[in-house]
């Protein structure tokens, strides 16, 4: 694992940013029960992705977390 690319010093610094990017844009938010809207291993999960999938920054994080990662509204009409 020690030669890993998703682990090296870059991919961290990268994973770190689009972790507290999520956090702060989708980690506060709750629902009239005071449970969370959007679950902390979906955050993680995406950053995980993200950065698996070869992104080296943060452009389109928020897009790509709303598109695959958060919960559909079922109000919605």
């Amino acid at each position: 694992m020690a030669d890993d690319w998703r682990y090296s010093s870059d991919r961290l610094d990268i994973r770190s940013k689009v972790y507290a990017l999520l956090l702060k844009r989708f980690g506060s938010e709750l629902k009239p029960d005071g449970s969370p809207v959007y679950s902390q291993k979906s955050i993680v999960e995406c950053c995980h992705d993200w950065v698996s999938q070869g992104n080296n920054k943060t452009d389109g994080i928020v897009a790509y977390y709303k598109a695959y990662y958060a919960p559909r509204r079922l109000d919605a009409t």
